[in-house]
């Protein structure tokens, strides 16, 4: 439960852009990793301020995801993003570290271009 309850937080961060909703999905010292062997994004802040660097309008994109792998210390996810302006769709691949409050510890995205 813990999974879907973080995953439809982060969609309504996703949706709305509010700095004060991204940052209650991550720990103080939380890392995001915005591809595998990228320098992560380095606390809350640091995380809340390259998400709206990089941000998605409103409305311009759906999400679908079912978990792989769902443990206490660990979540993997796929998923498929569809954005309609332009028309174009990614598969995702999560990696997703919740500490016991419930919020991400460390976060890592995988995103291939559907060809």
């Amino acid at each position: 439960m813990a999974l879907a309850d973080w995953i439809a937080s982060y969609e309504r961060a996703w949706s709305s852009n509010d700095a004060a909703e991204i940052g209650a999905l991550f720990t103080d010292d939380a890392l995001y990793f915005t591809a595998p062997f990228r320098e992560p994004w380095r606390g809350r802040q640091e995380i809340v301020d390259g998400w709206l660097h990089r941000k998605d309008e409103p409305g311009t994109w759906t999400f679908t995801w079912r978990p792989l792998v769902e443990t206490p210390e660990l979540s993997v996810v796929t998923g498929v993003t569809a954005y309609s302006d332009p028309p174009q769709a990614y598969s995702n691949l999560w990696t997703i570290r919740l500490a016991p409050d419930g919020r991400c510890r460390e976060f890592t995205e995988w995103w291939m271009l559907h060809g």
